[in-house]
């Protein structure tokens, strides 16, 4: 059972009120990892007394936090009624914000979805942008048909890192004026909900973790390969974004270009991919996409291409592997997508490049980790918030 605070006598009220909002967390909590369960299981679990958990369950119940889901019907003794969380008690928003598609979530505190749209990104300024953003969040809420204000947190992925006290985004080098200052000042305001920022790979690697394949990792790297480069990192279920936010920003490695030096991001990017088709002998409106695809049929030029990016995303992943000692790489985005292709040239050249070979994988969540990141990186604040607010009112 949570200690009483002893820097006060048990008996004064903001003492005991402070003791039933900790057991009713408790609750909650616990209610969450189970999904359901009675009383008599949540006193056994929590280690608190029948008459705590009923009293605690009653307020949560009160508050709107929780709800009777059912019945279970014991061996012997009376039936047991269940109770679980209720997901309506408030919604979180998430944001995919990337140079080709814009995509955005409204979930329940169970992290269901309720609405989602998925739309091109055709702004090519970022005022626009910032309308398209906000909305495409409007119109995602109106068809939930969530109560706005019941939306109590967000977050926003995108390229680059936000500077909170600059009150912009640094490096975003292929969203073009999105280091404006004050635009997602500008979208917290015209959409009336909290947002937090964070760096697309960063939110990838979380989804990953969260609801893909680095679930359990002890540390995992995860690779966000499209128009640009980045690297997220999850060590033990939390993130690791370095002093300044700047931890896995790879894209800015040297690498030695053919006339002139150029960073890594020129090299290993669905660019560099369509770049290498043409001067092996590809022609015609290309994309990485189509390169890739020719890859599978065989086009000679196209698998030169495939073979090349296998090779310098060895590089990446050798020098991933140096640095952090990573269990598993996951690769993702756009040319994560071509996986497929990818992992063996990418194995037969991290042979040779290293001693060190961490475990490699295909992203399972493909094009929605980011907006999934987003998700559970929304969810933990929304949680907190909805119970505070009415835990408190309660």
């Amino acid at each position: 059972m949570p200690a009483r605070d002893a820097a006060a006598p048990p008996d004064q009220p903001w003492s005991r009120r402070r003791l039933r909002s900790a057991n009713e967390r408790l609750l909650l909590d616990r209610l969450r990892d189970l999904g359901a369960a009675s009383r008599a299981q949540l006193a056994r679990e929590t280690g608190l007394s029948k008459p705590t958990v009923s009293s605690a369950l009653a307020a949560l119940e009160t508050a709107g936090l929780v709800r009777e889901v059912g019945t279970r019907a014991p061996e012997r003794g009376r039936t047991a009624v269940l109770y679980a969380p209720d997901p309506a008690a408030g919604y979180a928003l998430g944001v995919d914000i990337g140079r080709g598609w814009l995509r955005v979530a409204v979930v329940d505190l169970d992290g269901t979805v309720v609405a989602r749209a998925d739309v091109r990104n055709r702004a090519r300024a970022s005022a626009a942008m910032a309308e398209l953003v906000v909305a495409t969040a409007r119109q995602v809420i109106g068809n939930s048909g969530v109560d706005p204000a019941e939306v109590v947190h967000g977050v926003v992925g995108t390229p680059g890192v936000y500077d909170e006290e600059r009150r912009r985004v640094r490096f975003a080098m292929h969203l073009p004026g999105w280091g404006r200052a004050g635009l997602f000042d500008r979208m917290r305001e015209e959409l009336g909900v909290p947002l937090e920022v964070h760096n697309d790979a960063n939110l990838a690697a979380l989804g990953e973790y969260t609801y893909g394949v680095g679930a359990g990792s002890r540390l995992f790297a995860y690779i966000l390969i499209g128009t640009g480069l980045g690297m997220g990192v999850v060590g033990e279920g939390r993130l690791f974004t370095g002093a300044h936010g700047l931890a896995g920003e790879i894209g800015f490695l040297p690498w030695p270009g053919r006339s002139k030096p150029e960073r890594l991001e020129d090299a290993v990017s669905g660019e560099a991919v369509v770049e290498a088709a043409r001067r092996f002998g590809m022609d015609g409106q290309l994309t990485a996409k189509a390169v890739f695809d020719a890859a599978r049929r065989g086009d000679r030029a196209a698998v030169r291409a495939v073979e090349l990016e296998g090779e310098r995303i060895a590089h990446t992943v050798a020098a991933a592997a140096a640095v952090l000692d990573p269990d598993l790489v996951v690769l993702g985005g756009g040319v994560g997508h071509s996986v497929d292709l990818l992992l063996g040239p990418v194995r037969e050249h991290l042979r040779a490049l290293t001693p060190l070979r961490p475990r490699l994988a295909p992203s399972r969540l493909g094009e929605d980790a980011v907006l999934l990141g987003a998700v559970a990186t929304a969810l933990g604040t929304a949680r907190d918030l909805v119970f505070e607010r009415r835990a408190g009112e309660g």
